[in-house]
């Protein structure tokens, strides 16, 4: 399992006390060490798959979740939903609906009330997996709502891991070929991470929300 390595970011001074911005000067960014998920990741390319996928899954409290979709140039194009990545503090599973749609054994995954799924914008997310499978989302969790509660106004999940962690999350997969007969490693990788993050987003929130040892500047006062 990859563990998380403070930053200067982290230990702002001799108390470790971080500094958090209400928005993240996105100019910094590429600044920042970058940050990869290493941990497991698996495939799922059939029903019988994604089946047992899920079952393993559903052990879990809660999940981090993404979904990936092949750019279309086309003005109001929108094509549907390739990829669904799902993962846990560990294992990253990569779910191509693109090859089997979307079966009822994942629809009981993002219908159960057991595990939480959390991601961000998930509301987009939802809508383009409803054009495959018809289904109401439950035990969701949405961190571009969580996240106010410590008072940053950041959406993106590059501006809101580099405002809480300091590090850099890479986009350069973002537009690429999610239907590819073969993901390459950096777009498995690239995927993973994103659900990966949103998990680790969740549990630093919850640490930073009880312990408060954070500085926090408002948007009125940023420096970058």
């Amino acid at each position: 399992m990859w563990r998380h390595r403070p930053t200067n970011h982290e230990n702002d001074d001799s108390l470790h006390v971080r500094t958090l911005y209400a928005k993240y000067d996105k100019t910094q960014i590429n600044t920042l060490p970058r940050v990869l998920f290493e941990g497991r990741i698996v495939v799922i390319l059939s029903e019988g798959e994604a089946r047992r996928a899920v079952d393993y899954l559903l052990r879990f409290p809660r999940v981090g979740i993404d979904t990936e979709t092949r750019p279309s140039f086309k003005p109001g194009g929108m094509l549907p939903v390739a990829l669904l990545q799902v993962s846990t503090p560990d294992t990253c599973f990569l779910f191509r609906l693109n090859r089997f749609g979307l079966p009822q054994s994942i629809v009981r995954l993002l219908t159960s009330t057991l595990t939480q799924k959390i991601g961000l914008s998930l509301n987009d997310d939802w809508s383009q997996l409803r054009r495959r499978a018809d289904f109401q989302p439950a035990n969701v969790l949405e961190l571009q709502t969580y996240v106010k509660r410590l008072g940053i106004e950041d959406m993106s999940l590059q501006k809101l891991y580099a405002n809480i962690f300091g590090q850099r999350i890479s986009k350069t997969q973002q537009l690429s070929n999610w239907e590819a007969d073969v993901l390459s490693e950096a777009q498995k990788r690239y995927a993973a991470t994103d659900a990966w993050a949103c998990l680790q987003l969740y549990h630093e929130i919850n640490r930073l929300l009880t312990t408060r040892d954070y500085k926090f500047i408002p948007s009125t006062q940023e420096s970058l």
